[in-house]
């Protein structure tokens, strides 16, 4: 009998135990919590966010007792300043949602004590499946505030019909294009072949000449004002490579996005965006109204090859605005649930962005595509993520007005650059003045 009595408890004692690791749920089938949700993610006709949305739901919704309703979609420009005002309640904004796409300095304008800390629901083990840099990320004064969903990245693009033309003329390759260097040597040859057309397109110069910098083992240093270090020899050096290709006429900084103008055949490559594969269409258009197959091909970032390699990573998360625990609770399930390998992978293939989920990296190669173009871009974000690093840039007020003016004065003297070497001027002495316009952008 003492015996019986002694298993009895200790079974209790372990059932006790056992409890006590489990965190009690607030939520109740029977009495389900809504949850206000804002995103960014309605460019698409038929948004993936929106039909993910449905489809929780109608399944781990339901079953949890969570409903989540979008009540406003818009864009990554505008959700900061609409989340502010709300936030603020300036007069005419809207209420502050529940759950809601947002930047990382938008967070800290919020304030992170007014928003859900996930550590106090991820375990470590759960965030363990998370790119660990992406999570970094969304972590301001140890609060993890905005959870990643997914993050864009830069690729290259290739017309595929173009380059095929070019490579049999050449010997060129798409090998030849994993180096920066082997890259401004295709350049180099296209605007020959070419008869003076550039080769590439880039969107965004000035991030490659940072990433560069980096990649040669180099600290990118900033001024107060969150502008450039000019008295930096390794800064320099990576500018004057990419300014001898620009002012050579070999590459261009583009009108606004690469692959318009790969598009219109001005140009048989760029560098954008992954977010940007969602506006390529399946033909080039030329001046003369002919069209062919672009055959789209899309490649990893060219490597500096020195060191560790970089790619950028831009986006936003998804964070939640701190009312009751139950709340709270619910936006944990929901973004549990969303940022699931499959689920994060369904979301993010259609879109062009990079899946936050380590394991839905494993499942590219598995995954049908729409089309050979976004299969293509896959492998590449695969490519990279297995050995290059995410970053995020610093951001400083007023930069990007800065960056303008520079994109600006490329465009404007892109032809009267190559005039002047065709009179004879050198490329060196022309890229050295656009180092001395670059240091003097205040």
């Amino acid at each position: 009998m003492k015996k019986t009595i002694s298993v009895i408890l200790a079974i209790m004692i372990l059932l006790s135990v056992a409890g006590c690791g489990e965190k009690e749920t607030l939520l109740s089938k029977d009495d389900p919590v809504t949850l206000n949700l804002w995103h960014v993610y309605g460019e698409q006709a038929d948004s993936p966010m929106n039909r993910l949305v449905e489809e929780f739901n109608k399944t781990e919704g339901l079953e949890r007792g969570v409903v989540v309703k979008v009540t406003n979609v818009t864009s990554t420009s505008r959700i900061s300043s609409q989340l502010i005002d709300s936030a603020e309640k300036k007069p005419g904004s809207l209420e502050m949602p529940d759950i809601f796409s947002c930047h990382t300095n938008t967070a800290v304008s919020i304030g992170a004590d007014n928003l859900v800390d996930w550590n106090g629901f991820f375990t470590k083990e759960e965030l363990s499946d998370y790119v660990p840099e992406f999570i970094s990320d969304g972590t301001l004064d140890g609060k993890f505030c905005v959870f990643p969903v997914s993050k864009s990245t830069y690729t290259l693009y290739v017309n595929g019909t173009g380059f095929e033309k070019f490579s049999q003329n050449t010997g060129v390759t798409y090998d030849d294009l994993a180096t920066w260097e082997g890259f401004f040597d295709a350049a180099e040859k296209y605007y020959n072949y070419s008869g003076g057309q550039p080769f590439c397109a880039l969107d965004y110069l000035i991030r490659h000449v940072e990433l560069d910098v980096m990649a040669k083992g180099d600290e990118l240093t900033y001024t107060e004002d969150g502008w450039y270090d000019f008295t930096d020899p390794s800064l320099k050096e990576s500018w004057m490579q990419f300014a001898k290709a620009l002012v050579s006429g070999h590459i261009i900084v583009s009108d606004l996005y690469a692959n318009t103008q790969m598009m219109t055949g001005e140009v048989l490559a760029g560098i954008g965006s992954s977010a940007a594969i969602t506006y390529f269409n399946d033909t080039v258009t030329y001046p003369d109204n002919t069209t062919e197959n672009m055959d789209l091909h899309v490649l990893a970032l060219p490597k500096t090859g020195m060191g560790s390699e970089y790619m950028p990573q831009t986006g936003v998360g998804l964070a939640a605005y701190k009312t009751d625990d139950k709340k709270a609770e619910a936006a944990y399930v929901f973004i549990k649930w969303f940022t699931q390998a499959k689920t994060n992978l369904d979301f993010v293939a259609s879109t062009g962005y990079m899946p936050s989920n380590n394991a839905a990296y494993d499942s590219i190669s598995e995954y049908e595509f729409i089309n050979e173009g976004y299969k293509r871009l896959y492998e590449a974000i695969h490519t990279m993520s297995e050995s290059y690093v995410p970053v995020v840039r610093p951001a400083y007020d007023g930069y990007y007005d800065k960056v303008n003016v520079l994109y600006a004065y490329f465009r404007e003297n892109r032809g009267e650059f190559v005039n002047r070497i065709n009179k004879g001027e050198s490329v060196e002495t022309l890229a050295e003045e656009t180092w001395s316009f670059f240091a003097g952008i205040k």
